[in-house]
């Protein structure tokens, strides 16, 4: 699936679920040149400064550069349908007595502001309509879907996003001893658009461009080849989310996902539970256990 319009009857989910989208991601680069350049051979990115920043946009995907210390997540911005859906985040945020601060960014016009439990920067608001992304380019289709990030303390991470935030716990990772290992979270009705695990640092671990279906994967196949970008991981499909999906590295070592099949689930369905083990990463052959 490939489309994602917000819904006027927001997916049927309870008043107090959070209906939002990952519209884009700020990350920290060794060489902010040299990774944006990567991106727009690989992503099709089209390219602009924006001060220290590096805007980059196609349709329906945008990350920002920045100098900074390689695999950090600088900020994650995710779009709202509307200002009602704004105001009900900041009530929600107030009544929790989370601090926060309010006002326009970059790329959003009406904002939220909030650091989780890790510190990672989280906006919530309204995308600023000059700032839309360019037209069609010279890649498949890819729009930007998720973002995972590794945590020493995932608990807190999670308890942040349902409590505070209002997104739903689609599915857990249990090791042998029940301890959870990875969590999916959503804020629609896709199965996820942020994922934590358990890992010795806290760091960015990939971001993720959901395309259209199986051939699609095989085209970006096909460019990542042309462009001299090997595929490091995949094709495979994941156990929770049950997509297909491929890997690449970019010039700081994030890991770039491109997915396609992405479970589409009801307000109403259960958390499920899933081992720890090779075969949930990847039900076709290899797993990379990164936690």
């Amino acid at each position: 699936m490939i489309d994602m319009e917000f819904r006027d009857d927001r997916w049927g989910r309870p008043t107090d679920s959070l209906v939002a989208r990952l519209d884009y991601l700020e990350i920290g680069c060794a060489e902010p040149a040299v990774t944006a350049d990567f991106y727009a051979r690989a992503m099709g990115y089209t390219l602009t400064q924006a001060g220290q920043a590096i805007v980059a946009q196609a349709p329906d995907r945008r990350l920002l550069f920045v100098p900074g210390r390689p695999k950090t997540l600088v900020s994650a911005g995710f779009a709202l349908p509307d200002g009602d859906e704004l105001a009900h985040l900041r009530s929600r945020i107030a009544a929790a007595g989370w601090p926060c601060e309010t006002g326009p960014t970059l790329l959003f016009g009406d904002a939220v502001t909030v650091r989780d439990p890790d510190g990672n920067c989280l906006v919530f608001g309204l995308p600023r309509e000059e700032m839309r992304s360019p037209a069609a380019d010279r890649t498949p289709p890819a729009r930007l879907q998720h973002v995972v990030v590794a945590s020493r303390e995932p608990a807190r991470i999670v308890r942040f996003f349902i409590d505070i935030l209002g997104f739903t716990l689609s599915d857990d990772v249990l090791d042998d001893a029940g301890g959870v290992r990875t969590s999916f979270l959503r804020c629609s009705e896709e199965h996820h658009s942020f994922a934590v695990f358990l890992a010795p640092e806290n760091r960015l671990d990939h971001h993720c461009y959901e395309t259209a279906d199986w051939n699609a994967i095989r085209d970006w196949g096909d460019h990542m080849a042309a462009e001299h970008v090997r595929i490091q991981w995949g094709p495979g499909r994941h156990g929770p989310g049950n997509n297909l999906f491929i890997f690449v590295h970019d010039p700081d070592d994030n890991w770039v996902e491109i997915s396609a099949e992405l479970e589409v689930v009801g307000h109403d369905r259960p958390s499920g539970k899933w081992p720890h083990e090779q075969r949930t990463l990847n039900s076709w052959g290899q797993g990379l256990l990164r936690s």
